[in-house]
C-alpha cells in the first residue's frame, strides 16, 4: 500500500511524500497517443423505436433468464442422478 499523494495531471508537480520516487511521463507522447484514439464502435443499442432506453429491464430479462435456466439445469441433473441406481447413493436421504 503506498501512502501519499499523486496529481491528477501530468504536469502538474507535488511535493513528493512518504514513497521517493517521481513518475516521469513524455506528455507530447502522451498527447499524440490520445489524439489517435478511435471511438469504441456501438455494438448493442438498446434504445427502442420510441427512443427510450430499455438497458436495465434487458439486462433484468437475462439475468431472470439465465438463473431460471441455471434452475432448470439443476433440478435436471437431480433428477436425473436420482433415477440413476449407480449414482443416486450421492443424493441425501429424503425424510
Amino acid at each position: 500500500m503506498f501512502v501519499g499523494a499523486v496529481a491528477d495531471n501530468f504536469d502538474e508537480r507535488i511535493e513528493q511524500k512518504i514513497f521517493h520516487c517521481e513518475i516521469v511521463v513524455d506528455n507530447e507522447r502522451v498527447s499524440a497517443e490520445t489524439k489517435a484514439y478511435k471511438k469504441i464502435p456501438v455494438i448493442t443499442n438498446f434504445v427502442d423505436e420510441n427512443g427510450v432506453d430499455r438497458m436495465k429491464e434487458m439486462i433484468k430479462e437475462n439475468y431472470d433468464r439465465i438463473k431460471a435456466e441455471a434452475k432448470q439445469i439443476v433440478a435436471d441433473e437431480l433428477q436425473r442422478i436420482k433415477d440413476d441406481p449407480d449414482l443416486c447413493h450421492l443424493l441425501p436421504k429424503e425424510e
